[in-house]
């Protein structure tokens, strides 16, 4: 079994590399953004609170976000034997504690947090250019800014959280998606997956 989480800003490339990793290693891959896209386009009680917040650029309640997550893992029991990748979350101190104990209590662990490092002016851009590709209400420039700046006053944290602990691994994340993926792999060929 092998647990990663992606890591970055919005517009690093998140949705993108872990798409290769799931069809390279088998692994079941949780964004939480699509999750929570789709109960709010389906008009779900989780939905329409999870919308009050996304749409002003803000993040989910920790205790809501979790209950996701354990109900995704839970009704994908064959999918998820290989392993998870976590997209888009944790984003906060608390939210990275809480995904441990979820996996302690699972009987495994997150064996690496890679991290897809930016610059900004080029998150700025992708996202702005995504908006205008996928539509998405949330890639606007005032909502990209408001979440840049969430990002950097709450997510950013976490890159610290895990290097303390040995399990964060920085990969440059601008250029060439097939480089950047084989730099992922290359680090993911080493670790040990033993719980």
């Amino acid at each position: 079994m092998l647990n990663l989480v992606i890591f970055g800003a919005p517009g690093s490339g998140k949705g993108t590399q872990s798409e290769h990793l799931t069809n390279r290693y088998g692994l079941f891959h949780i964004s939480t953004g699509e999750v929570l896209r789709d109960h709010i386009s389906r008009g779900t009680e989780l939905g329409k609170i999870a919308d009050s917040y996304i749409s002003k650029g803000n993040l989910i309640p920790d205790e809501l976000m979790l209950k996701v997550l354990e109900k995704t893992l839970d009704e994908n029991p064959e999918a998820t034997a290989n392993g998870v990748i976590f997209d888009g979350f944790p984003r906060t101190i608390p939210q990275a504690e809480a995904l441990g104990e979820m996996m302690k209590r699972r009987g495994t662990r997150i064996h690496s947090v890679v991290g897809l490092e930016v610059p900004e002016e080029e998150l700025i851009k992708r996202l702005i250019h995504r908006g205008k590709e996928s539509g998405r209400a949330d890639d606007n420039p005032d909502t990209i800014k408001t979440r840049l700046d969430v990002y950097h006053q709450q997510t950013a944290p976490l890159r610290k959280y895990y290097t303390d602990r040995n399990t964060y691994h920085a990969v440059e994340g601008s250029g060439d998606v097939a480089k950047i993926f084989n730099d992922i792999s290359k680090h993911i060929d080493t670790l040990d997956h033993a719980d």
